[in-house]
């Protein structure tokens, strides 16, 4: 990797939430939620910096606390409940490069993904610059239960089939291997992805393939207890 190459780690965390109130920055395991992320991205090889997009002055004052930089704050249009992942970044990288700071990278890391940890991060941007990707996003194996070959659709009280082509497949060894992405927990862009082409998924996306105890996405509060017992299991 190029020494002089820019690349932007990127936290989002709006206040606003409603599965958990203030979910950034509930207590997991001794500390802010939001902490586990700045930690990871702190610890981090790759990332240039590491900047938090936040409209709320306390996970604002929280983040620079953790040492995150928070050098602006979110438009209230851009964080509300609907709000998509790729204005929120242009935004981002739009207001840094309005400073004289341009990213080739920017790495997205959502703050509900507090087990991905620092060697994740730096095993996207290894994959992206090394296989000169679009796009690298963290997935996890779909168990085969949940297949598509085994979902099924209730139709007029019946169950038939979503893929009837692979409905036969019955044993797990000849269903085809498929992935989900897990939050996404990482999800590293090329700038020109982002910025000239107004994506996330370039053409060329490869995957981050993690195991599944690194890839839970807080969104409930049943999600931060088992996170919690995840995270004490670690040690």
């Amino acid at each position: 990797m190029p020494e002089s190459m820019n690349i932007l780690g990127l936290i989002p965390a709006r206040g606003g939430s409603k599965g958990i109130p203030g979910k950034n920055l509930a207590p997991l395991a001794g500390k802010p939620l939001l902490a586990h992320t700045v930690e990871a991205g702190l610890k981090s090889r790759r990332l240039t910096r590491l900047v938090l997009s936040t409209d709320d002055p306390a996970i604002a004052q929280a983040g620079r606390g953790l040492g995150a930089e928070v050098p602006f704050m979110r438009p209230a249009e851009l964080a509300q409940d609907g709000t998509p992942a790729l204005p929120v970044i242009q935004h981002a990288v739009g207001w840094l490069e309005d400073q004289g700071w341009r990213p080739e990278v920017i790495v997205y890391l959502q703050p509900t993904s507090p087990l991905r940890r620092a060697e994740h991060i730096d095993a996207a941007v290894d994959l992206l610059l090394g296989e000169r990707a679009d796009t690298v996003v963290s997935v996890l194996p779909v168990p085969h239960q949940f297949n598509p070959a085994s979902v099924m659709l209730l139709k007029d009280g019946c169950l038939k089939p979503f893929l009837p082509e692979l409905a036969q497949l019955l044993r797990r060894q000849d269903k085809p291997e498929v992935f989900a992405r897990n939050g996404p927990a990482v999800l590293a862009c090329a700038r020109a992805v982002v910025m000239d082409e107004g994506r996330l998924y370039g053409s060329r996306t490869l995957p981050l393939i993690m195991a599944p105890e690194d890839s839970f996405d807080i969104d409930t509060p049943f999600d931060l207890e088992l996170v919690e017992w995840l995270l004490g299991r670690r040690g």
